[in-house]
C-alpha cells in the first residue's frame, strides 16, 4: 500500500444528510485503485468504479503486467498531497463509505475510467460508461491489452496466457487451481466465516476452493483482508 503525506490538507467528508461532516488531516493510504484508507481508519470505496485488484495481472502482447499495482500508482499520483473532497452516496457491505471523490475539480472516480485504470462499475451504477467508451477507444490503461474484468478476477477467473482477445474474454473458470504467486485460499465456511489459508498452514491443503459460492483465491494476505476475510487461526 501506498502511503500519501498530505501535510495540513483537509480532506473533507460531505454527507447527504449535512452539509459538512467533518474536517481531517493527516496521512492517506492509497489500498488499491479504487478505495482510500484514512489515518483514521476510516475506508472510502469510490463509488460506480471497480479498479484491477493490487495482485491482478494484465497482458499485452502475452506478456503479464501488474496492472493492479499500475491503477493504484496513477491514483496516487493523481491525489499526490492534494485536498480531497468526498461525498458519501452508499455503505458498502463491509462498512466503508461510497463516495464520489475530487481534487479540486477533478472527479477522481471519472478520472480513473478515463484513463483506462477502472471500468465503469454497472451493477451499481451507469455515471461513467461513456469515460470506459473512451478509455477502450483509446486504448488507455488496461484497454491496451488483455485483463478480466475486477468483478469476475474477484470471483476466480484468470486469463489463459495465450489469451488474444483484447477484451479480458479468454478466462479461466478458477477453481482448485491458484495462478502464479495468487496461491491464497479464501474459504467460505458452513457458518458463512470468510476465512484465508496461506500455503504451510494445516488446512491449506485439504481446503478446496468454489468460486460460484462466493471463495477465491488472493494475491496476498492484504488483499484478502482488505476484501473482508480473516487468516486462519491453524
Amino acid at each position: 500500500m501506498a502511503r500519501i503525506p498530505i501535510a495540513m490538507a483537509l480532506i473533507s467528508f460531505l454527507f447527504a444528510s449535512w452539509p459538512v461532516h467533518a474536517d481531517v488531516s493527516g496521512s492517506l493510504t492509497v489500498t488499491d485503485g479504487d478505495t482510500l484508507k484514512m489515518n483514521n481508519g476510516v475506508s472510502i470505496r469510490l463509488n460506480g468504479i471497480d479498479a484491477p485488484e493490487s495482485g491482478q495481472n494484465c497482458y499485452e502482447n502475452s506478456k503479464a503486467w501488474r496492472c493492479g499495482q499500475s491503477a493504484t500508482r496513477a491514483l496516487k499520483d493523481r491525489i499526490k498531497g492534494s485536498a480531497i473532497s468526498c461525498k458519501e452516496v452508499d455503505r458498502d457491505r463491509y462498512g466503508r463509505i461510497v463516495a464520489d471523490c475530487w481534487v479540486g475539480n477533478t472527479n477522481l472516480n471519472a478520472w480513473l475510467v478515463s484513463e483506462g485504470w477502472a471500468l465503469a462499475y454497472r451493477r451499481y451504477s451507469m455515471a461513467y460508461v461513456d469515460e470506459e467508451a473512451l478509455a477502450k477507444a483509446s486504448g488507455k490503461g488496461i484497454w491496451r491489452g488483455e485483463f478480466v474484468k475486477p468483478w469476475d478476477w474477484r470471483r476466480g477467473k484468470r486469463l489463459q496466457q495465450s489469451a488474444t482477445a483484447g477484451n479480458g474474454s479468454k478466462a479461466g473458470s478458477g477453481g482448485n487451481q491458484g495462478s502464479g504467486d495468487c496461491n491464497i485460499k479464501g474459504n467460505i465456511s458452513r457458518n458463512g466465516a470468510k476465512i484465508y489459508h496461506v500455503p504451510g498452514g494445516r488446512y491449506y491443503s485439504q481446503t478446496q476452493i468454489n468460486t460460484s459460492k462466493g471463495e477465491r483465491w488472493f494475491c496476498s494476505e492484504s488483499e484478502a483482508k482488505s476484501a473482508g476475510w480473516r487468516r486462519s487461526r491453524q
